[in-house]
């Protein structure tokens, strides 16, 4: 794993990069591509780029080298998707909803009570609208979304207080990333959004600075917040996408023999990646709830129904009309 803090990254230049991360052997002919990561290394988020990594590698013998920088270490998403767009960092992966500050429309691939399960949320990637998105994304901002993977149903938990249903969270600080899809759904509820950024949570939660946060299971348990948070209850408000998004100068500047192996690459480790996560999501619950946290199900109604009357007007502007109920149909 290379090891790189965010000062050294945005002051060092790319030739010394490459001499400080590249064998010496290797520097000559390789490519590098560097991808910033917000989740911890433990995520299967994090394993799936460097098994992409591996697999680029050696089947490129060396050529292209992904080297990858977890846990926030290159600042946080925002920092890193303006640095792919500038070309400074080639890869990260964020959120659909967070990729919205750049391209507005995109946020409603990440909306709540959009998708009806892993299976429906996957087509995106090959609708027409999604399609339209990212040449505009490319057009506009100089990045192209290169595959959309399954980040697992976001569940609710707090510090204190049961919840049995919305009306339990109302005035509750809870924790959302600096969205304004996921600030109007928390505040649908009746609590109150508060924007953290995600590298800045685990001390947020056990300092108090929130009640509570929503995450999917693989990252609430990655990220360790079971020890910061006593209850978990299983809202399952938002099916989440993530997408790998890539400079699109240095995209279109590969050979084509590697662009191909890095397309397979990633493709092979997107599918990984969602069987593991899906496969995990399957038994944290029980492990959540052996490290110590109560587990609600709750009335899931009184948490979709606020939601559902308001988010899809509200936002009818920025995602385009009918661009809801186009993916709401996949």
């Amino acid at each position: 794993m290379i090891k790189l803090t965010k000062r050294a990254f945005l002051a060092g230049s790319t030739a010394a990069g490459t001499a400080i991360a590249m064998p010496s052997v290797l520097r000559a002919q390789a490519t590098v591509m560097r991808w910033g990561e917000m989740l911890p290394i433990t995520h299967p988020q994090v394993q799936m780029v460097d098994r992409i990594a591996k697999e680029v590698k050696e089947k490129t013998s060396g050529r292209v080298d992904i080297q990858s920088f977890p846990a926030g270490q290159l600042g946080s998403g925002k920092d890193m998707m303006e640095s792919v767009a500038s070309g400074a960092l080639t890869m990260t992966t964020d959120g659909a909803a967070a990729l919205g500050s750049f391209l507005p429309q995109l946020s409603v691939v990440e909306a709540p009570y959009l998708w009806r399960d892993p299976a429906h949320m996957s087509k995106v990637a090959k609708a027409p609208v999604f399609t339209q998105m990212n040449e505009e994304l490319i057009k506009k901002r100089g990045m192209r979304m290169a595959a959309v993977t399954y980040y697992g149903k976001r569940h609710l938990t707090t510090g204190s207080k049961v919840v049995k249903s919305a009306a339990d969270v109302a005035g509750l600080k809870l924790r959302v990333p600096p969205v304004d899809t996921f600030r109007a759904m928390v505040e649908a509820w009746g609590a109150k959004a508060t924007p953290v950024n995600f590298n800045e949570l685990y001390l947020a939660l056990s300092q108090g600075a929130v009640d509570g946060q929503e995450n999917p299971l693989p990252t609430i348990h990655s990220a360790k917040l079971q020890e910061v948070q006593k209850h978990l209850i299983l809202t399952g408000h938002i099916i989440t996408p993530r997408l790998i998004v890539i400079n699109e100068e240095f995209w279109k500047g590969l050979k084509d023999a590697d662009r191909t192996i890095v397309e397979a690459a990633i493709a092979n480790g997107v599918t990984w990646q969602d069987a593991e996560l899906s496969s995990q999501e399957g038994s944290l619950v029980a492990t959540l709830k052996a490290a110590g946290m109560s587990v609600t199900e709750p009335d899931l109604e009184s948490f979709s129904k606020p939601v559902l009357a308001t988010l899809p007007k509200q936002f009818e502007s920025k995602w385009g009309k009918g661009t809801w109920d186009a993916l709401a149909a996949l």
